[in-house]
């Protein structure tokens, strides 16, 4: 009795009872579920040098600025004006200035 009882509760554990519930959705987006990323842990360098910053104080700087409006900012109100690169941030062009 007890083994028989046994065996029908292990196949309705193989094949399992009961309805399988859907997750009901209540949001409109759908996220991708999140997995576990380790943090990176090389076993050796993937670069034997460092890359050194192509912004140097010379490229940063291009030149000054000496049109009319520029002169009457340096003459009004004691503000130089320069002429910067593109990709240069305003602390990249403050430590610029500051070394120059």
């Amino acid at each position: 009795m007890v083994s028989s009882q046994a065996a029908a509760a292990a196949t309705a554990v193989r094949s399992g009872t009961g309805k399988n519930m859907v997750k009901r959705r209540t949001k409109v987006h759908f996220y991708r579920p999140k997995s576990f990323e380790p943090p990176k842990n090389p076993k050796y360098a993937r670069k034997s040098v460092p890359t050194r910053s192509k912004l140097d104080k010379w490229r940063v700087i291009k030149y000054p600025l000496t049109t009319e409006s520029a002169m009457k900012k340096i003459e009004d109100n004691n503000t130089l004006v320069f002429i910067v690169d593109v990709i240069a941030n305003k602390r990249q062009i403050k430590e610029a200035v500051k070394q120059m």
